[in-house]
């Protein structure tokens, strides 16, 4: 059997279930996202981008200072480490706090 047969066979069920081209619907402003829709988007995005940043950065500063070795240096820019990504996350928690509640009394 043909190779394109078979992915005819296999593969056009699914692409046509799966509707991957869809279509525009003209409709009125009213259905368009509100402002305060699109901003908790992009701040899910961000915090979830920042997250994994978070994560790398406190197990790099757990690896630097097991890996000290008595290094006063090193286990200072471990600590230093820990302490600006634990401020950071803080600081990122407290910023979609305050974002969610303007996004509220927005409406």
């Amino acid at each position: 059997m043909n190779n394109i047969a078979l992915l005819d066979i296999f593969v056009a069920p699914i692409v046509n279930n799966m509707k991957l081209i869809n279509i525009a619907h003209a409709g009125i402003i009213s259905d368009a996202p509100k402002l305060s829709g699109v901003a908790l988007n992009a701040l899910d995005f961000l915090l979830s981008v920042f997250g994994i940043i978070a994560i790398i950065s406190l197990t790099v500063a757990g690896i630097i200072y097991l890996t000290a070795g008595g290094s006063e240096k090193r286990i200072e820019t471990a600590k230093k480490m820990t302490l600006y990504s634990v401020v950071g996350i803080a600081v990122a928690l407290g910023a979609m706090v305050i974002v969610r509640q303007i996004a509220g009394i927005i409406g």
